[in-house]
């Protein structure tokens, strides 16, 4: 997603209340300047979650989280930072182009787009829900015979495409929307004679495919008759990419937070049905495996996935495709199954959501799943069903990223084959060499580290935090290499160079200024900490200064001894007189 212009980010968190957005998640309580409540990051009894009014911004202790709106809406509605700019943006009613960093003919196209799905989508809805034709009536009735209610189709925002040529066509160009656009949007197709166009979608039962805000990317239709495909799809766009997104994802992520983990099936009916029936942490992957790109989506709410494909030689192959890409983006996965022939949607109807769940909670290990369908397709009696066993499985071993885990496996693989683990760890080598992968990013979400420095270093920054005035002295006395904690240091250069410019800055123009997020975090927490400074402040900042340069003596000293150490073993008089002329000097100082 393009950047946003930083005077429009500037406003945003300029024109947002802090206290007012977080109170929609945690419930907070006035604590002198502050205020306070449990964290929604950490199970705590105790609360350690501060916003500053003042400052604008937050920080939790418990956890280490810190920094202003964006990043708090970014944590907790698990969004990019463009889209928790937008989601705020909404909010108090700022104007984001869309593509901010594209073309102008770019950032119209997307907006343009994005407008005329949302048309579409109400166009098809309002047919299905209040048609009174008998083609509306029937469709209706094939939903309620599939278990879908009313309220279902509103939530999804169902629809029907009639089974007219023109329909949407006519219906858009009532609101002024251009055939171009139309076309675009992937709605529409031009005649093979170049003259004129036709709905790409008639006669189907509609799925809007929806972003994580709900913005309508694309769309999905089923056949209400025997003619052409089942289920078609929108082409790619300018705002939909085939395999980029994920069926019903806008409605689960609430649910998938709370739970920490995500069901992924195969159809929007397998998605729709258990949702209808309260099991609310569960997408649709659009019947394809999965991509990195829809894994990455997942990841932002949950590292942990169940597996619900239809049990079939093409669902159990799709399963198959996708177990090396979750384990090597750091999702912990497991696998569920239902009878033969039963699908999430056939299943609940058929059996209820308690008995689904069941099937959910005995969900196997995505190692023992992936074993045992090798062992039925290969006999693991024979050695060569045994070696071709190894072969299919040992890679996936090899993108596990603990070292214990692989061991774990291959002692449960070499228990079930009856061969040796030292054969096995021989042929593992043989994989890691011929499968030497480049550096990956870090993809399991860890406990921000919270940085634990020098007393005096962080009581100088909370100082320079507080009162700017104090920035240019502690510029003249003390260097930069005089601060043993980096991330301090970073924090302290940048407060240098912005004196220097003369630029005015609040702590949120600060925040603003980093990417590193040990930075966000220590600036964040030093400002809502209102322990640490307490007294007269120019004799906190003349105490802090002399600790600093005494350690820098200290150090120097120190470093000169050791010099003198290896001058001596050298033999060097000359050098080592000097030395030992500047260690007297600094005895001196």
């Amino acid at each position: 997603m393009p950047l946003i212009p930083e005077e429009i980010i500037s406003q945003i968190i300029d024109q947002t209340d802090i206290v007012d957005t977080i109170s929609g998640y945690v419930t907070l309580k006035k604590a002198g300047r502050n205020f306070k409540g449990l964290s929604p990051f950490n199970h705590e009894k105790t609360p350690s979650f501060v916003v500053s009014p003042d400052k604008q911004i937050f920080h939790c202790y418990s956890s280490g989280i810190g920094g202003n709106v964006i990043s708090f809406i970014m944590k907790v509605e698990r969004l990019t930072f463009p889209e928790a700019a937008r989601f705020l943006a909404k909010r108090i009613n700022i104007e984001i182009p869309e593509n901010t960093g594209g073309s102008p003919y770019q950032r119209g196209q997307r907006e343009e787009i994005f407008d005329v799905n949302a048309l579409a989508m109400k166009y098809f809805t309002d047919i299905l829900v209040s048609g009174a034709d008998r083609e509306c009536a029937v469709s209706r009735d094939y939903l309620k015979s599939r278990g879908i209610t009313l309220e279902t189709v509103k939530t999804f925002q169902l629809g029907l495409s009639r089974n007219e040529w023109d329909g949407l066509i006519r219906f858009l160009k009532s609101k002024n929307v251009p055939l171009r656009t139309m076309e675009k949007a992937g709605l529409i197709v031009a005649r093979d004679n170049k003259e004129g166009y036709y709905d790409r979608f008639r006669n189907r039962i509609m799925f809007p495919i929806q972003d994580t805000q709900g913005r309508v990317r694309a769309f999905g239709a089923r056949s209400l008759d025997d003619g052409g495909a089942k289920y078609i799809n929108s082409p790619e766009t300018a705002v939909y990419t085939k395999g980029e997104h994920l069926y019903g994802l806008h409605l689960a992520k609430q649910a998938v937070i709370q739970k920490d983990f995500v069901v992924i099936v195969e159809g929007y009916m397998d998605c729709i049905m258990p949702q209808q029936a309260g099991f609310m942490n569960i997408v649709a992957s659009l019947g394809t495996a999965l991509t990195t790109q829809q894994i990455r989506n997942i990841r932002r709410f949950t590292p942990n996935v169940v597996m619900l494909y239809d049990n079939d030689k093409a669902g159990e192959a799709a399963m198959m495709r996708s177990f090396d890409v979750l384990i090597e983006e750091g999702i912990s996965v497991k696998v569920a199954s239902l009878e033969a022939g039963e699908d999430p949607d056939s299943y609940i109807r058929k059996h209820g959501i308690a008995r689904f769940e069941g099937q959910i909670e005995r969900s196997r290990d995505l190692f023992e799943y992936k074993l045992d369908r090798l062992c039925e397709r290969y006999d693991p009696r024979s050695v060569s069903g045994q070696a071709k066993i190894c072969d299919d499985i040992l890679p996936t071993i090899n993108r596990f990223p603990h070292a214990v885990m692989q061991a774990g496996y291959v002692n449960r693989l070499a228990a079930k084959l009856g061969v040796s683990e030292r054969a096995l760890n021989v042929e593992l080598q043989k994989v890691r060499e011929g499968m030497r992968q480049p550096a990956r990013e870090a993809v399991v979400e860890t406990k921000p580290k919270i940085s634990i420095s020098r007393p005096v270093e962080s009581s100088l920054l909370k100082l320079l935090l507080e009162e700017k005035d104090y920035i240019q002295p502690t510029k003249q006395e003390i260097a930069l290499d005089d601060f043993q904690d980096k991330t301090i240091r970073c924090v302290v250069s940048k407060l240098f160079e912005l004196v220097d410019q003369g630029v005015e800055f609040g702590t949120t123009d600060l925040l603003s200024s980093f990417d590193d997020q040990d930075a966000v975090q220590l600036i964040s927490r030093l400002s809502t900490d209102d322990q640490l400074i307490a007294g007269d402040k120019q004799k906190i900042h003349q105490d802090c200064l002399s600790r600093i340069k005494k350690d820098r003596l200290k150090n120097q000293r120190k470093e000169l001894l050791e010099q003198i150490k290896s001058a001596e073993q050298a033999g060097d008089q000359t050098r080592l007189e000097e030395l030992r002329q500047q260690f007297l000097q600094s005895t001196k100082n």
